[in-house]
């Protein structure tokens, strides 16, 4: 039976990778991670515990999904990039969704705003393949999730239910600005509220957050976000992934002073304005509608909730040698390969 590894560096990488698990334990296949940073000590539903990176090197997986920003270089098989986020950005094409850091074998890539650049970048540098496969993470949007986001929006009873994310990025962060306006619409009570934010934002600001919750709101952790997004009539954000993702559901996105603001996105300053632009987004006209379906099927056109499955077959495909000969990886994949063992502690061949 064949092993396989997970990779992932943050805890918001785990429900990415979940899908995929359940999709290889489908095939029979015996599915292993391995979890460091903020992943560390983390497992998934249903799998063993992660391993250390000398059992990783051990294991001779036949490929490793990644979802961070690099893969060990020394653990063997084929390094597939399956992503940490969609591209919202935050950074510059050389500093962010689109830079090559010369570790992966093959980028599974979400939509046709990333299959192309990334295409581009593969005929240039041809080390490595591009397939578009849409991405993991979700496919339990358009899946049976056993009534997980009904259960979320029961306490709402009748009343619109808005989901609130934020980035971690301190400059984009909406949690410190609009965190009183939230309260106030929390306490007026016309709208039940979820409430999350990225696992690297500050203890202070969690725990802000949870106190808000009560009969007008709950707290949702990052194990949670998809059923949320799943509930949830709109959504209010800022410069976060989270936006691409509601988006895909056709609904309508709330965006505080996002950093490149879309037609498809209702975006404000001030937030005294959030009341009103909820109401836009609860009743949204045909033209932003229209601007919500066109964006989504840019960024993924897939809902049919088998992502991961396609990015199984592409990694076969690539085993297979179906792609061609790859060229050598740059000199730079083995000084980030020495970067990850040092942290890793793993000097082995």
């Amino acid at each position: 039976m064949d092993n396989y590894l997970l990779f992932a560096t943050e805890r918001y990488g785990l429900p990415i990778l979940q899908p995929l698990a359940a999709a290889l334990h489908a095939r029979g296949a015996h599915v292993h991670a391995l979890f460091i940073r903020g992943a560390a000590g983390m497992a998934l539903p249903g799998m063993m515990h992660a391993i250390d990176a000398s059992a990783a090197a051990a294991l001779r997986p036949r490929a490793v999904f990644s979802a961070a920003n690099d893969v060990p270089s020394f653990i063997p098989g084929a390094k597939v990039q399956v992503f940490h986020g969609f591209n919202v950005e935050k950074r510059s094409d050389q500093r962010g969704h689109f830079r090559i850091r010369g570790t992966f074998d093959l980028y599974c890539t979400q939509g046709p705003a990333t299959t192309a650049p990334f295409t581009a970048l593969a005929e240039e540098l041809r080390h490595f393949a591009v397939v578009e496969t849409g991405w993991p993470k979700l496919d339990p949007l358009f899946r049976d999730d056993g009534g997980a986001a009904a259960r979320l929006r029961e306490p709402a009873g009748n009343r619109p239910v808005i989901l609130f994310g934020s980035t971690f990025t301190e400059r984009l962060s909406a949690a410190p600005q609009l965190h009183a306006a939230i309260a106030d619409d929390i306490a007026r009570g016309d709208h039940y509220w979820l409430l999350t934010l990225h696992p690297k934002c500050s203890p202070e600001w969690f725990a802000r957050y949870r106190a808000l919750a009560g009969a007008n709101a709950a707290f949702i952790e990052p194990e949670q976000l998809i059923s949320a997004q799943r509930a949830a009539d709109a959504l209010v954000a800022d410069t976060s992934s989270i936006v691409s993702e509601f988006v895909v559901q056709h609904k309508p996105v709330v965006t505080f002073r996002n950093r490149a603001p879309k037609p498809h996105m209702l975006d404000f300053h001030d937030p005294q304005q959030l009341p009103a632009m909820l109401e836009k987004a609860l009743t949204p006209s045909p033209q932003l509608h229209a601007a919500i379906v066109a964006y989504a099927d840019l960024i993924h056109p897939y809902r049919d909730g088998r992502s991961s499955e396609r990015v199984i077959a592409a990694a076969e495909d690539l085993i297979a040698g179906r792609f061609g000969k790859l060229a050598r990886k740059p000199p730079i994949s083995w000084w980030r390969g020495l970067q990850l063992r040092r942290e890793l502690g793993y000097w082995g061949r």
